[in-house]
């Protein structure tokens, strides 16, 4: 048995820490072998879990993970949701831009940073009025958030 499939094994385990290591290792190695059970991961009963399942998915950086990616930006921790948001951008697949839109109206401010931050990497330009209404946003960061993410895609245009 090779060091992945050893952690796609973990991945499953009872120790939530032996899970999120799972997922962490799986990551950094860039294990696409991994990516089903990463996915299956998903659904795991731990938000800490989760999180670290979605940077994992991140870092392998295959685009076929967007769609099982996208479901978590609705999340019910909102440390899974920001996670989900960085992932996608770490893909920068433009079919994303939708969900990742949708979560510029997240209650987290740290969900609606990183989208905004997300959608400007990604020249969304489909964004721009959403990302315009964050410029009243209650929160200096997410204000400023959009106003950098704007800057960015009017540039491009």
């Amino acid at each position: 048995m090779n060091s992945n499939e050893r952690e796609v094994l973990n991945l499953a385990g009872n120790s939530v820490a032996a899970r999120r290591s799972a997922a962490r290792k799986l990551g950094l190695r860039k294990s696409q072998c991994a990516i089903a059970a990463l996915q299956t991961a998903l659904s795991d009963p731990h938000p800490a879990v989760r999180a670290e399942v979605v940077h994992a998915l991140g870092r392998i950086g295959d685009a076929a993970a967007v769609p099982s990616l996208v479901p978590l930006l609705q999340d019910s921790d909102p440390s899974v949701r920001t996670g989900a948001v960085a992932a996608l951008g770490m893909l920068g697949d433009p079919a994303a831009a939708e969900a990742l839109i949708s979560s510029l109206a997240d209650s987290d401010r740290t969900v609606r940073i990183g989208a905004a931050t997300v959608l400007g990497r990604m020249m969304a330009v489909e964004a721009i009025l959403p990302l315009e209404s964050l410029k009243c946003d209650t929160f200096s960061d997410v204000r400023e958030a959009a106003e950098d993410a704007l800057a960015r895609l009017k540039r491009r245009r």
